[in-house]
């Protein structure tokens, strides 16, 4: 079952007819979902969440599976939503940073995203929205996303001072496993 604070990601490859139409008449209703398509290759994302007063999630992994065949599916736990400096904005890019941490460096890794490098992103101008979450069953087991109104706001100065702190230069080579993917919302 989801919990209110947890998502469900699904990872799959592109297919041939747009999914969306697909999972609507699958899902019934059953949940909220937002679709995105990689922007640099044939893969797509979506993120699931429980609809208030729905308490059997059970088929939506199977629904899911059958609508985007190929899919692999994880369960999510919000750690940190925040409103970005251009919340309201529309939108349209949603930037995913994916990693593992050396286990003897997470509680500095916790503690830089929670106190200093989040905050910073969401207050670039461009940032619609940011947040944090944690893989209960899947890897990487961290996962910062960032929905944006534009891609440029990635090497915009403000942007690169946040990357370009001491805090961040000493928490970053603990990183293992890192991904970085731009996708466009459907």
């Amino acid at each position: 079952m989801i919990q209110p604070d947890t998502r469900l990601l699904a990872r799959f490859p592109w297919p041939d007819r747009d999914p969306v139409a697909a999972l609507n008449n699958e899902l019934r209703g059953a949940c909220e979902f937002v679709l995105f398509r990689r922007v640099d290759a044939g893969e797509g994302c979506a993120y699931f969440t429980r609809r208030p007063g729905k308490r059997d999630d059970s088929h939506l992994v199977g629904a899911v599976e059958r609508v985007l065949p190929g899919v692999t599916v994880s369960h999510l736990v919000l750690l940190m939503d925040l409103a970005g400096a251009s919340a309201g904005d529309l939108a349209p890019y949603h930037y995913v940073v994916e990693t593992d941490v050396m286990p003897e460096r997470e509680e500095d890794f916790n503690a830089w995203y929670d106190r200093e490098h989040l905050l910073g992103l969401a207050s670039v101008p461009g940032t619609v929205r940011a947040m944090r979450f944690r893989s209960i069953d899947g890897q990487p087991r961290y996962h910062a996303c960032y929905d944006l109104a534009r891609t440029e706001t990635l090497g915009c100065p403000q942007w690169l001072a946040v990357r370009g702190t001491p805090w961040s230069d000493r928490v970053r080579p603990a990183f293992l496993n890192t991904t970085r993917t731009m996708f466009q919302r459907v």
